[in-house]
């Protein structure tokens, strides 16, 4: 996306890079990035979002433009929140498998001493 400001349009801003902002984060299809400060009205800061969704931004001096990207960013999101199944031993000497919780809404707690 280029621009000759920081501050553009929200729709401007969709339109150009292709992320919808919604109230749980920047979306592109099924692939959405929790933005710690949301935008709120019809403007937006290219230079917030390009640090929160990881995007490049460049600034050339000489024609007084900016140009946000690459249009995805390196790896930061999930394209979906399945999680792959995991075996884990319990105390008592069995297994416990986490695809016998698919379904249902799991919170994951990791831990390590390292």
């Amino acid at each position: 996306m280029i621009s000759d400001s920081l501050t553009v349009a929200r729709s401007a801003f969709e339109e150009g890079t292709g992320w919808e902002l919604k109230p749980e984060g920047a979306c592109k299809g099924e692939i959405c990035i929790p933005l710690a400060t949301p935008p709120v009205g019809d403007t937006v800061q290219l230079d917030e979002l390009a640090d929160q969704l990881g995007l490049a931004l460049v600034h050339d001096q000489d024609n007084d433009l900016w140009a946000l990207g690459p249009a995805a960013p390196g790896g930061r999101a999930l394209a979906t929140a399945v999680a792959p199944n995991l075996t884990l031993p319990r105390l008592d000497g069995t297994t416990f498998e986490l695809q016998s919780l698919r379904g249902s809404k799991v919170l994951m707690v990791a831990w390590s001493p390292y």
